[in-house]
Formats: structure tokens, sequence, C-alpha cells
């Protein structure tokens, strides 16, 4: 399953997202989690201190070895330059799984052990001085977008991502990859207005979003989220001790957090789980081909000097039981 967290900055999405991370390596759980965001907070979140934060593998510093890789025989698409962040897999494509092994994720995974389970993290890399007035976040979440389109995960598999913040990722079709998606909003104006401007942009496209309340302190936040986001709204979070001793760099072994929060936590991946009955491969490959060709109408197809709607395989569906190349 796919399940990506969103919010403005600073409404604990990493936090909420890291502590989901946590949960599901407790229950044994094979977990790929992503840090898409422009702040590069997951990593410190699950433990790392900031030298081994600083020394994860940039996604996008291997772009090129993750196109070659991803397009395998794939007769559509004539070299790794002719790939862009939206190229969807077709018959010949190379795929990645959860569970196994390959060049992508030696280069650009790390395993971060969390109390006894271990998952394999992987970050999009920060913004960096080089980027400054020349270069675009989305195109370092681009790696992700083209990872997350050649990807085929399973019940009990799971892949985390923490988006960049706010509306930001509908700069491109990233935000329509994930099974569900949890939207984490404070009780005040500002937290409310991205689940709005969310809500209005995904309604299209079939998004399942769900609303996270934290920082919820008593009745009246409680009865404010209710009133702005209505049947959205799926559980609230409080003040934690245990989040409290996280973010100093201290957290407590995994099952000591509140009893309130492991509850939230089990309906989080409750959610997900029921999710996978309604999952719709064809709709999913359909709209990694929507955003492609728009992506090569509006400038890919200047860029490359190629027509990439022939990339589009239209006999392709991208689901569970789809074979890889070899």
């Amino acid at each position: 399953m796919k399940i990506a967290f969103v919010g403005k900055g600073g409404s604990g999405k990493t936090t909420l997202s890291s502590l989901f991370i946590r949960h599901l390596a407790a229950l044994g759980a094979p977990v790929l989690a992503v840090d898409a965001d422009i702040n590069q907070h997951l990593g410190p979140a699950l433990g790392l201190d900031e030298s081994e934060a600083a020394g994860l593998p940039a996604l996008g510093e291997h772009l090129p070895l993750i196109k070659e890789y991803l397009r395998g025989s794939n007769p559509r698409i004539a070299s790794a330059e002719s790939m862009i962040k939206t190229t969807p897999p077709g018959r010949g494509s190379r795929l990645l799984r959860v569970r196994e092994d390959n060049p992508v994720y030696d280069a650009c995974a790390r395993p971060v052990e969390l109390d006894g389970g271990a998952v394999r993290l992987m970050v999009t890399g920060p913004f960096t001085d080089a980027d400054l007035g020349v270069a675009c976040y989305h195109s370092k979440t681009g790696a992700v977008e083209l990872c997350l389109n050649h990807l085929v995960d399973g019940r009990d598999e799971y892949v985390v991502v923490d988006m960049t913040a706010g509306s930001d990722s509908f700069a491109s079709g990233l935000f329509t990859r994930f099974d569900v998606t949890f939207l984490v909003a404070e009780p005040t104006r500002k937290g409310v207005s991205v689940y709005r401007q969310y809500k209005e942009y995904a309604h299209d496209f079939g998004v399942e979003l769900k609303v996270v309340g934290n920082k919820v302190q008593g009745q009246d936040d409680l009865d404010f989220l209710r009133a702005e986001v209505g049947d959205d709204l799926l559980v609230t979070v409080g003040h934690s001790d245990w989040v409290r001793a996280m973010e100093k760099g201290r957290p407590p072994r995994f099952d000591l957090l509140d009893a309130a929060d492991r509850d939230a936590l089990r309906l989080l991946r409750t959610t997900v789980d029921t999710a996978h009955e309604r999952r719709d491969p064809d709709r999913y490959t359909r709209q990694m081909v929507h955003f492609h060709l728009k992506n090569a109408r509006s400038w890919g197809n200047e860029r490359t000097g190629a027509d990439l709607a022939a990339q589009v395989d239209p006999d392709f569906v991208l689901g569970e039981g789809v074979a890889a190349a070899v």
C-alpha cells in the first residue's frame, strides 16, 4: 500500500509519518519510507543523527541510474535520457518491489533499525545552494514520482511518503500515486486551509483523503475540526511525552508510546489495509498516462526532441500480477 502524509509546514506530518513507520516496523511489516519534503526531517525523526541523515544518498543524484534500470528492455523508450519524471512503465520495463533487492535500492536506500525492526529509507535530498535561483524542488521529487510509477506493492507491504508541505505536490502527478493520503491538520484556520486546497484539487482524481487532527487539546479544538472537515476527520492526537522525548533526540522504547497514540496508529493502519479492496489498477495507470501526456505537451517533447506520447504502452496496466523485465 502506498501512503502519503501531507499538511502545512509545522503541522506535524513528519512526526506522524515517522510514528506510523515505527508502528509498521514494530509489527514486522516490510516498509519503504521516502522523504519527499523540501525540509529533510524524516531521517532524524526515525532516530538518525545529523551526520547520518546528511550522509543519506539523494535520489536526484542517481537519476541516470534509476532511469537506466527502470527502462529495462522497453522498446518504446529509446534511451534513459528520453525518460522524464512521468514516463510510465510498459512491457519490458523493470519494476520495483518492496521486498526485493535491486540496483536502485542499493544506490538510494539505506536500512534504518527501529526497535528490532528495520525499514528502508530513501530521500530526495535537500535543496542546496547550487539550486538557488536556477532550480525547482519538483526536479528532485521527480525521482520519487518515477520510482512510484514503476513500483508494485501488495497487501501488507507499505510505502510511506512524507510529502512536501502545503499544496506544492500538485505541481506534478505525485498526489495521485497513493492508496490513502493522510492530511495532518492543526485546529487552526491555517491548518484547515491546506485541507480545503487539497480537497478541491484532488476531487476529480479519486484521491482518498483522511484528516488526522494534530495538537488537539480539548473539546473546542475537536469541535472546530469536525465543523471544518466533516466526515474526512479520521482521528485526533494531542500532546505526547513520548513525542517530546523523540524531538529531543531521546525517544523511549516504542512500546512505551501513549495508549491513545497507539490506538490512533492502529486506526491509520486499518484505514490503509481496508483501502486495498478499493484499488483500481486501470484508473491508477490512466492517471499516470494522463500526467505523462500533459508533461510531454507542456515541456517534455521540447526538452527531449521527441514525441513522448510514443512512450505509452496502451496495453499495459500496472498491478500486483504484472510481470517485470529480467
